[in-house]
């Protein structure tokens, strides 16, 4: 049987162990608060004073709950106050050496039965758990900031925790209210693992000017649904911390891909610290502010020449799948004439009646009236023979993802489509440069890769090759503006930004399911509710299908050749049994 617990210690007063104390005070518990002296203890009063105040402002706490809340709380400067609580929680700095010597001390106060906890965000539970006489009773419990606001809780368990504790504190965390994942010893425990390694590699698309710190950030919000870009969550969680947790899972992992990136230590040198002084990849109006405000470097990335813009009036859309006619809707429903052109009058047909479908879904939802969408299926030409692009504009190919296929078209399309036309294509893993190379107009061929379903996705990847022309990059973005999505820019290398951020982290979410360290439902959980992500990754994973997923890696891995990007082999077997996703029934979910 678990027991009681009935009073807690938390030792560390800061804004992670003031918000942990009043958690547990919410919850009914006993707490006392250990501060190093009265300042210490002072500043911890205040924040838990200031916490509970705005909750007493926004109606979530009456003045009579504040205070039997506040009053659950006393305060010392002594750990030997702690001497008869049932359960310690440490949040003081990330310091293996401090750690250490407080659970040593502690180890000697407390009675035997005393659960000591950790609320590290990086440091090995294990290294911190040798240093007391009971290691079995050693358990990492990684809150999340703020504390009293997210739910998620990872317990971290060692090899020589005792099972009893891991269940005593799992249920000790759901009484808390929280979500609890449970996980093996490892830096950086699930949701840092796998989120700091993707925001590592944002840094180093920044720091290499493969794209400017708007249009990161904006693909990641509009490609995947991210509450926030990679570089603005670094400024929010400060980038001498980021660079911390990145440092400890290097010498842990020895995985280059978790070497901070220099830049990260050149912004750290320089003051650059995030919101927190007011400045990081971002400037802000005060610090601590989230309020970003224009500065040099945003005002010279968004410069564009308007004049050199190159008319388009009417597009040719190649290809009669999924994201052909989804592309074809989209320009038509805005105004744009179109020449769908298929293999046959059959095809052709087929995929005008998709569209047909789509719109007049959208017309039964009421998100378009049935005149608009008359209108829009009368701009929609079909077209068998590609001379019958000829005065298009614009040409978006959208055939299969095979090279040489593609090539075939931009030959035909550079043969009949009229000087100074703009060929694209919608290619999310090719070289768009082996398209270009198949024309006589290299400088005008460039990617527009849009996102499914393309009706509904706001993002599109402008990718410019080494040939493209600056006045066709800005075209075709001035273009997806005119089709209400966001354009961002980048350049033709493997995953563009989107793929080459999400596919990486993707993949190191099986290998950490590979290596037994954590449950796929526990990295699901951890991944959604400790950072807000729309879907864990196994989830994500089966609806892209593991199939597509493994040839996305396998492109990452053979472009950069990175270790780190090598296909986990668990993705690679289930792939060869079959298991591909949703789509068969199986995947790393069972859906049959």
């Amino acid at each position: 049987m678990a027991r009681e617990i009935a009073s807690v210690g938390v030792v560390g007063l800061g804004t992670m162990g003031a918000g942990i104390a009043e958690v547990l005070a919410r919850s009914g518990l006993s707490v006392i608060g250990v501060e190093v002296g009265d300042d210490g203890v002072a500043r911890g009063r205040g924040h838990l004073e200031h916490s509970t105040g705005r909750a007493l402002s926004k109606g979530k706490l009456d003045e009579a709950g504040r205070a039997e809340l506040l009053g659950r709380v006393s305060y010392s400067t002594s750990l030997h106050d702690l001497a008869e609580v049932d359960l310690v929680i440490e949040a003081i700095p990330e310091s293996l050496e401090l750690k250490a010597e407080v659970f040593a001390q502690l180890d000697k106060i407390t009675g035997p039965d005393t659960v000591f906890v950790s609320n590290t965000s990086s440091l090995s539970i294990t290294e911190i758990g040798v240093h007391t006489a009971r290691p079995g009773k050693v358990v990492g419990m990684h809150f999340f900031n703020p504390a009293p606001v997210l739910k998620l809780v990872e317990i971290v368990r060692t090899v020589v925790t005792e099972p009893g504790v891991v269940e005593e504190v799992t249920a000790f965390a759901e009484r808390l209210g929280k979500t609890p994942v449970v996980m093996g010893d490892r830096a950086g425990f699930i949701a840092n693992a796998l989120l700091f390694g993707y925001l590592n590699h944002a840094v180093r698309m920044y720091e290499q000017r493969y794209a400017t710190r708007e249009d990161l950030d904006a693909a990641m919000r509009f490609g995947c649904g991210y509450p926030m870009g990679p570089l603005a969550l670094l400024d929010l969680i400060g980038l001498d911390t980021a660079y911390e947790i990145l440092d400890t899972m290097y010498h842990q992992s020895r995985n280059r891909l978790h070497a901070p990136a220099p830049l990260l230590k050149q912004m750290i040198t320089a003051g650059l610290l995030g919101r927190k002084v007011g400045r990081g990849f971002y400037s802000y109006d005060a610090p601590d502010s989230p309020n970003v405000v224009a500065d040099a470097i945003g005002a010279e990335s968004s410069t564009v020449d308007e004049s050199a813009l190159r008319e388009v009036r009417r597009v040719g859309v190649v290809g009669t799948g999924t994201m052909a006619t989804g592309i074809v809707e989209v320009f038509a429903k805005r105004g744009y004439p179109v020449v769908l052109r298929a293999r046959s009058a059959e095809k052709a047909e087929a995929a005008v009646a998709r569209v047909r479908k789509s719109l007049d879904k959208a017309v039964a939802k009421g998100k378009l009236s049935e005149g608009d969408a008359a209108a829009a299926l009368g701009r929609i030409s079909p077209a068998v023979e590609f001379e019958e692009l000829a005065d298009v504009d614009l040409v978006v190919e959208a055939v299969a993802e095979e090279l040489p296929v593609k090539q075939a078209v931009f030959a035909a399309l550079d043969d009949v489509v009229r000087p100074g036309a703009i060929l694209a294509t919608t290619t999310s893993s090719l070289p768009v440069i082996e398209c270009a190379a198949a024309t006589s107009r290299p400088s005008a061929v460039l990617g527009m890769h849009f996102f499914n379903p393309a009706p509904v996705m706001k993002l599109v990847e402008v990718v410019s090759t080494i040939a493209t022309a600056p006045e066709v990059t800005a075209t075709a973005a001035a273009v997806c503006g005119e089709l209400g999505k966001h354009p961002v820019r980048c350049g033709d290398r493997a995953g563009f930004i989107v793929n080459a951020l999400l596919f990486p982290y993707l993949n190191d979410a099986v290998k950490m399911l590979e290596a037994h360290y954590a449950g796929a439902d526990d990295i699901d959980t951890a991944m959604k509710v400790g950072c807000g992500l729309p879907m864990g990754p196994f989830e994500l994973l089966d609806v892209v299908g593991l199939d597509v997923s493994l040839a996305i890696e396998r492109t990452l891995y053979n472009e950069f050749r990175e270790e780190g990007f090598a296909p986990a082999p668990l993705l690679e077997h289930l792939v060869t049994a079959g298991r591909l996703g949703r789509k068969t029934g199986k995947g790393f979910g069972d859906y049959t």
